[in-house]
């Protein structure tokens, strides 16, 4: 708990937390931010906002919006605000019509002693509207707590590769360009520091022309960075003079994006030379890159995260859909066996299985305790994962491939002596291989092969992601089993042929190809990590064959090239 918490809200005045949710990177909000968000009764905030901090709030919290929606650019209470709870339907429901703007907003949530949270983008200390907020709180004796956030003015050229200080010292001024006066001007004009100016995108050739007529040299180098420390932040370099023309010549304007706020900074550290060697975001393996990840949607988590540290944006599209067996009758069986004595091992093939003896063991009351006395396996780590999670630590993962031959490669046989009981529990899919038990009955021991889960292919994406999928909206798509090439083509279609395909395996590989497409990547081993990161040094040496060859650096989705041939399979 921070020593910054205040107790609990009061009965009458509840309790408000103006918080920063920072330039857009969920990864900046501050521990104390999570903390107050899952301690929340109520959470105000914009729509882009409560993208960023939603996932912090504990289920069933009040969310009011201070914007009319997605599409909407105006500013903190001019819109229409909108009620919902978090709940995972999240049903809209009336706002009184007194409580139109956020300072009447965050006192109507306020009473009747709920804590709420009102959060804004960037920091509350540079926030246009959050210190009227506050007053409001102090005039009707609410009580509150600022919780300050990363600016975007900070935040923002950190992520661009462009340091507002260095070794050599300078002034920093921030600019709002919206706000500024003309002596505001004539003051930045004049200094030779780096000026930090938040604007829009169509506004910011103004900006620059503002700073060259108060005395600033046309060649002062500039930086344009828009959705910055999102993966879909874009920076342009260029300098005072030249901006205009540039962003014109690059087709970056005019745009519908025109209105979005950017982060414009002027001077030496802005130079184009440095942000080469500073830009660590953008140039990050698969920075922008769009993938489809199509799994069951609880095993896309890990993979899903592990890709955003790549700077991809992972897209989670359901191929396969896990459901009870047809027949419970064998499970309810084998389960009771656990109980009675009955097996020496259970073997866990997938986090499905895990999922399928834990959801029988609270139907029937038991817990983690009923393992006692019985040998666990896994077959890999994000099975272990999940048996760690369930209270059980297995006593045996493969020491090499992850999959069941390198389960068998560990597996002890079966010794009368050593082993008083020669049965092994095998709870896996209906669809499974035979592999494991068939090399289980070769070392000795009898095996209870019993289906815990069947794998249904499942209901097709909406529309605009199959789009996506046949036309080319998408850089690469993750296969990690041949059922995931089959069903995905059989829900979406064909994935186009600019998408880089990558493969778990060489089975895998094998259907893609039979379904008419090129493998660019293999994973080295059998693992999904292994696969995310085996597409990371793909992306890698792809950038760095642009880079070398003078060309742009783009997705692949950006190009269209004309034919796709299937890999040669002679």
């Amino acid at each position: 708990m921070s020593p910054t918490a205040l107790p609990a809200a009061g009965p009458e005045h509840g309790h408000v937390t103006f918080l920063g949710a920072g330039p857009g990177d969920p990864g900046l909000l501050t521990l104390r931010a999570v903390e107050a968000l899952s301690s929340a009764d109520v959470l105000v905030a914009e729509h882009e906002v409560l993208d960023v901090i939603r996932t912090h709030a504990r289920q069933g919290v009040s969310v009011v919006q201070t914007d009319a929606g997605p599409s909407s650019v105006s500013p903190p209470g001019t819109g229409t605000p909108q009620l919902t709870v978090v709940d995972g339907t999240s049903t809209p429901a009336a706002v009184p019509g007194a409580a139109r703007d956020a300072a009447h907003l965050v006192m109507e949530a306020a009473r009747g002693g709920r804590r709420v949270v009102r959060a804004v983008s960037g920091d509350p200390g540079l926030d246009t509207y959050a210190a009227e907020e506050m007053l409001a709180c102090a005039a009707a004796g609410v009580p509150f707590e600022v919780v300050p956030g990363v600016a975007a003015a900070v935040g923002v050229p950190a992520y661009a590769g462009v340091p507002l200080r260095d070794a050599d010292g300078a002034d920093v001024r921030f600019v709002d360009a919206r706000t500024a006066s003309e002596r505001c001007w004539s003051e930045v004009g004049v200094s030779d520091g780096t000026v930090v100016v938040s604007t829009t995108l169509d506004s910011v050739a103004a900006a620059a022309a503002e700073l060259v007529s108060a005395g600033r040299k046309p060649d002062t180098p500039l930086s344009v960075t828009i959705a910055g420390t999102t993966t879909r932040q874009r920076t342009w370099t260029a300098t005072l003079g030249t901006i205009a023309q540039m962003l014109k010549q690059a087709k970056v304007l005019p745009s519908p994006d025109g209105g979005r706020p950017v982060i414009a900074v002027v001077g030496e550290r802005s130079a184009a030379a440095r942000r080469e060697q500073l830009s660590w975001f953008e140039s990050k393996p698969l920075f922008g890159w769009k993938v489809l990840v199509p799994r069951t949607k609880e095993q896309a988590a890990s993979l899903s995260d592990q890709l955003r540290s790549y700077g991809a944006v992972p897209h989670e599209v359901p191929t396969i859909a896990v459901e009870p067996p047809r027949t419970p009758q064998q499970m309810e069986r084998a389960v009771k066996g656990l109980v009675t004595g009955r097996y020496e091992w259970i073997a866990f093939t997938s986090v499905n299985a895990v999922r399928a003896v834990r959801e029988k063991f609270e139907e029937y009351g038991l817990d983690a305790r009923a393992f006692a006395g019985i040998k666990v396996a896994a077959v890999g780590e994000q099975t272990a994962k999940a048996l760690v999670a369930f209270g059980v630590k297995p006593d045996l993962v493969p020491s090499g491939e992850q999959s069941a031959a390198g389960l068998l490669e560990d597996w002890p046989p079966y010794d009368p002596v050593f082993d008083p009981i020669d049965r092994v529990f095998l709870p896996r899919a209906d669809i499974a291989t035979e592999t494991l038990v068939a090399g289980l009955i070769e070392l000795g021991w009898e095996v209870d092969d019993v289906t815990a889960y069947r794998t249904v292919r499942a209901s097709p994406p909406p529309a605009e992601t199959r789009e996506a999928i046949k036309g080319g909206g998408f850089d690469a798509v993750l296969f990690t089993s041949s059922s995931t090439v089959r069903n995905l083509v059989g829900i979406a279609g064909k994935p186009h042929n600019v998408t880089v395909i990558a493969c778990i395996g060489p089975a895998t590989a094998k259907t893609a190809e039979e379904h008419g497409l090129r493998v660019d990547v293999m994973a080295p081993e059998p693992s999904v990590h292994k696969l995310a990161e085996a597409l990371a040094d793909f992306g890698m040496k792809r950038r760095a064959a642009a880079l070398e060859a003078g060309d742009p650096v783009t997705r692949p989705s950006e190009r269209r090239p004309g034919a796709r041939r299937r890999r040669s399979t002679t």
